[in-house]
């Protein structure tokens, strides 16, 4: 702890990308202004993940606009002219957010441990939070709340979503059905299950009397698997993919009743509004990137990928190594996603809503 049995006065944090992450830090800051009320909280972010936390209780947004180059420093520094924090938490590892603290004057700059302090991070801080065994992404952004005097750090959220935004969520869902969203696309086309396994799913739900959305970004890789999906479905799920802000998305998936998707923003942003989440992992270690609060409803072939791949046991691998291979989702199975479903609705008690047109067919 940077100040034992004191309150920082002002802390800057510093994590830029991408909006999974972003998800999960603002865990660790909610938990910092839980700890500290009267602490002034600034946070230096990227442009489109401020979208999604605009409105975020007791915190400043400072933007940093990564693809301005050099100007985006120069922004930054003026920003920033003139004032001093107590505390600053590095919480990214990447040269170019590295670089954006030396635009940012701090007492104590918090880095990640040793270990953890990739591309030359450690010489930005003097001060390292303390290293862990096997984190999730989320406990490491934890130990920079610890460090700065947070002693519960039990993760909560408090997301804002406007009730404008809330609304127009609402007029997407039949009252009369339970609503599974698919979040279908991750970054990297790799790491997508395939149009026609999600197809399936869509199908195996609307006959259970489920009603299905497809939501994701406005990108030509999202809006191309949308539409293949939609080509291989029997049923009609409802498209929202690219027709929504990231704050109405946010209020889609609060209003769901699961949401299904694969190692990918809109997993991290459900777990923030409560809503169960199936995660498809087999590039990435799910124990470490995976929706945290869903653990036990992932569905993944990681281990076995990863132990194949490296010929080691998995107690001689790093910690968040990655699978490589283009096809490696194809070894997650429609049957295990479903089992995982009707594991999930029945641990939940997620029953259909009334039972009429259980059968119905298009």
């Amino acid at each position: 702890m940077i100040y034992p049995g004191h309150q920082p006065q002002t802390i800057c944090v510093l994590r830029l990308s991408a909006i999974g992450d972003v998800c999960n830090a603002v865990a660790a800051v909610q938990a910092i202004q839980r700890r500290w009320p009267e602490t002034k909280i600034t946070w230096v972010i990227g442009k489109v993940e401020a979208m999604l936390l605009e409105g975020l209780p007791g915190i400043e947004f400072v933007i940093f606009d990564k693809k301005a180059g050099m100007q985006g420093y120069k922004d930054l520094r003026a920003a920033l002219k003139g004032r001093k924090f107590d505390v600053l938490l590095q919480m990214q590892v990447a040269l170019r957010a590295s670089l954006a603290t030396l635009c940012i004057k701090a007492k104590f700059k918090v880095v990640f441990d040793n270990k953890r302090a990739k591309e030359g991070q450690w010489l930005f801080g003097n001060r390292r939070i303390q290293p862990q065994t096997q984190p999730h992404v989320l406990d490491g952004f934890m130990a920079f709340a610890e460090i700065a005097g947070v002693t519960d750090l039990t993760p909560q959220w408090q997301m804002p979503i406007s009730e404008q935004d809330q609304n127009w969520a609402n007029q997407h869902f039949d009252n009369d059905r339970r609503t599974l969203v698919i979040a279908p696309a991750a970054s990297k086309a790799e790491r997508n299950w395939q149009a026609q396994y999600y197809a399936a799913i869509a199908d195996y739900m609307y006959h259970k009397h489920w009603n299905v959305i497809l939501c994701g970004g406005p990108t030509e890789l999202e809006q191309s698997l949308g539409q293949d999906i939609l080509k291989h479905c029997q049923t009609k799920p409802l498209n929202l993919i690219g027709k929504t802000t990231l704050k109405q998305l946010l209020a889609v998936l609060k209003q769901a009743d699961v949401v299904l998707a694969p190692d990918t923003g809109p997993a991290h942003m459900a777990v923030t509004v409560a809503t169960p989440v199936i995660g498809l992992y087999a590039h990435s270690n799910p124990l470490r990137t995976g929706p945290f609060i869903y653990q036990e409803y992932v569905v993944s072939t990681y281990l076995e990928t990863i132990v194949a791949q490296k010929k080691k046991p998995i107690s001689m691998i790093k910690w968040g190594a990655r699978a490589k291979g283009e096809d490696l989702m194809d070894t997650i199975k429609v049957q295990d996603v479903k089992n995982k479903l009707e594991t999930m609705i029945l641990e939940l008690n997620l029953a259909p809503k009334r039972y009429g047109d259980l059968n119905r067919k298009e």
